[in-house]
């Protein structure tokens, strides 16, 4: 696998806080009579609706082949160019190339949670949506219930960078900061061109973990560079 020596890490925290309800589903093969047919996902001890690391990863890396592929058809995912190769790894033509962004699960801030709990939702921690789609020929309604975590939830996001090679770190850092601008201007999650999974990032921070202190007078700089990419 092709991987740098690792001289660091930048741990990047947020807020994610939802302008309109998200739904990020998950399966299953039964559905009893009057549930929800189509719930969101959550923690499996708590019950608190989660934002799945592998989602948020899912969707900044197409959103980047998007803007960068070389063509108007998108390119294989093992064609995509060496930013985003080794931000979000790759076993491509060229080899394995370990992924200098590591995601984590992202899960409600303690706040939300009090907040919501003070409401009277229609699940825990959930409102439902009801929604038919219209069959054309025949116009015939088939109703459906929507899960969905409610618009003003914040999330606490988390996002390491491996450091492997100083001279790459602000072109990775502006690469990453206009994925999460794109972000908020598409949607997370499912059903998007309904109006669901707006969200907005605030209260970046960054902070160094390792040996070479003076990679510390990154910090700042690239603080405000993912501040920047949050629209106002």
């Amino acid at each position: 696998m092709k991987q740098g020596v690792l001289k660091g890490k930048f741990l990047i925290e947020a807020v994610i806080t939802l302008v309109t309800g998200l739904h990020i589903g998950t399966s299953s093969d039964f559905t009893p009579i009057g549930a929800v047919e189509s719930p969101f996902v959550r923690d499996h001890f708590t019950k608190v609706p989660i934002i799945p690391g592998s989602s948020l990863k899912g969707k900044l890396r197409t959103l980047l082949a998007k803007m960068r592929s070389p063509g108007y058809v998108l390119n294989k995912i093992e064609d995509d160019d060496d930013v985003i190769c080794r931000l979000f790894g790759s076993t491509g033509k060229s080899g394995v190339v370990g992924a200098r962004l590591q995601f984590y699960d992202v899960f409600v801030t303690p706040e939300s949670i009090e907040k919501i709990s003070r409401l009277d939702t229609d699940t825990y921690m959930g409102e439902v949506k009801f929604e038919n789609s219209i069959t054309r020929l025949t116009a015939t309604a088939i109703p459906r219930q929507i899960e969905r975590v409610p618009a003003g939830t914040d999330f606490a996001f988390k996002l390491v960078y491996n450091i492997e090679n100083e001279e790459e770190i602000e072109e990775d850092f502006a690469t990453l900061a206009a994925a999460l601008m794109m972000l908020q201007m598409d949607y997370l999650g499912g059903h998007g061109s309904r109006g669901y999974g707006r969200v907005a990032f605030s209260g970046f921070s960054v902070r160094y973990a390792g040996l070479n202190k003076g990679l510390e007078s990154f910090t700042e700089k690239l603080k405000a560079t993912l501040e920047g990419s949050c629209l106002k």
